[in-house]
């Protein structure tokens, strides 16, 4: 993985001067007209004569067929490449046809390295309709910057006026995300994506490992399809897939470029505004996203084609772990410690039928696929260890698979993780309400209870 500072210094050289910018469009390639002076020509040249002995039959005359670019070797290729040299290879194959998709986030440095490599390039956006003021605002700053028009994309009117005469407005935060999403980002991108046959994204390995971790530099789009129709018309470039989010920051630092004001509120990933909200210290960044859903489901549908395949593998693990003692034969076990007991189902119904307990427990629900569960188990293991010998019992289930159901039923389940106090004086768990998991906050809460 190249560096933010190797990057900037593979834009010095003459070619990232900036060129200037041609208007463009997302949709079909316009037709270029021909003018009077071309008409002439065409009538000079067909009124000359053709000797017909050296005319060949057009079915003699074959045209000549690009060979097929193999992706994957591509990918390899550039597997250790800067971002800027991904961004250049990128907008050299595909000139016009190709256009960066920008949220109003970080990803500007997108837009930013497209700027560097000195070639024309174009920016799309989704405007859902239902985005932060500061991000609309961030939309003029860019424009303004680059001196570009960013190409945005809009939901139809009607699917949306149906989805919130028959839901509301809030719908999302009863039945998931994905409907919403449907209706106002992933169609409006279709129709975006099929003017298109290609297109740049600011996808990290590092922002979900439940969905992300496998991406590469440029791939065959799994999902959508391009101008040409079919599968495999569409290629989807990830410039910044090997990099690291603090390498990004200190790029936009050290160019100083301008960023969405949310981010200093606390947010990091930002979508729209109902589904966003800021991060705090020790969370992941996507758990500002959907945050009332389960891990797995933390893509909007834009890319998921990164969900379907370690979805997949999700699936087939759990499978091979229901028939064998609910642990994923391939994935690692977490929150190992000998402070944390670990808890079978007969050991949490003994503990939900327990009205008298000899002491109070704390409980983690979790699954270890769960890159949540995995960002909480640093601040787990320390609190276990200093609480023990103290008369607090900390322990952990794994929910998911066969026991999610149960979960959801008698421990309040809602998404990964859970934690829960056991009491020492009633039966009935008492469910942690904060998104707050450092040791701090977990200490507070078990002193408030005891």
């Amino acid at each position: 993985m190249s560096s933010a500072a190797a990057a900037i210094s593979g834009s010095l050289s003459s070619s990232s001067l900036p060129r200037k910018l041609r208007p463009a469009r997302i949709g079909p390639a316009a037709q270029v007209s021909v003018g009077s002076s071309g008409s002439s020509r065409r009538r000079r040249w067909a009124a000359q004569a053709v000797d017909p002995a050296r005319a060949v039959p057009a079915a003699a005359v074959e045209p000549a067929v690009a060979p097929a670019v193999d992706y994957e070797k591509v990918a390899g290729e550039l597997e250790g490449a800067s971002p800027l040299e991904i961004m250049d290879r990128a907008l050299e194959m595909f000139g016009n046809d190709i256009a960066i998709a920008f949220s109003g986030a970080e990803d500007v440095a997108l837009i930013e390295y497209a700027r560097l490599t000195g070639r024309p390039f174009r920016v799309f956006s989704l405007d859902t309709g239902r985005l932060n003021p500061e991000t609309y605002k961030f939309f003029d700053t860019v424009e303004k910057r680059y001196g570009i028009h960013i190409e945005y994309m809009f939901p139809e009117a009607d699917e949306v006026r149906a989805l919130v005469r028959s839901k509301g407005l809030f719908s999302f935060y009863e039945d998931g995300h994905q409907e919403c999403c449907r209706v106002r980002k992933v169609r409006p991108l279709r129709k975006a994506l099929r003017g298109l046959r290609a297109w740049i994204t600011g996808q990290r390995k590092d922002q979900s490992p439940g969905t992300r971790a496998h991406i590469p530099v440029v791939q065959v789009d799994p999902s959508f399809e391009g101008l040409d129709g079919g599968a495999g018309s569409l290629v989807k470039w990830n410039p910044v897939a090997n990099v690291d989010g603090r390498h990004v920051w200190n790029f936009l630092r050290t160019m100083d470029v301008p960023v969405n004001s949310l981010h200093s509120q606390g947010y990091v990933s930002i979508g729209c505004e109902p589904c966003t909200r800021p991060v705090l210290p020790g969370q992941h960044e996507r758990e500002g996203r959907w945050w009332w859903e389960d891990a797995k489901a933390k893509e909007c549908g834009l890319h998921k084609g990164n969900v379907s395949q370690d979805e997949e593998a999700r699936k087939a693990s759990v499978a091979g772990a229901n028939g064998g003692g609910g642990i994923h034969s391939s994935t690692q076990d977490i929150f190992q410690s000998r402070a944390i007991a670990s808890l079978a189902r007969t050991g949490m119904e003994n503990l939900l039928r327990l009205e008298n307990r000899k002491e109070p427990w704390l409980v983690v629900l979790y699954a270890p696929w769960c890159p949540f569960c995995q960002a909480m188990e640093g601040s787990y293991v320390e609190l276990a260890e200093k609480v023990a010998g103290s008369g607090i019992k900390v322990g952990k289930f794994q929910a998911d698979g066969e026991h999610k159901l149960f979960a959801q039923r008698e421990l309040q389940l809602g998404s990964f993780p859970t934690i829960l106090f056991f009491p020492k004086y009633a039966a009935k768990p008492i469910k942690y309400p904060s998104e707050k998991r450092d040791v701090d906050s977990l200490l507070e809460f078990i002193s408030f209870l005891r």
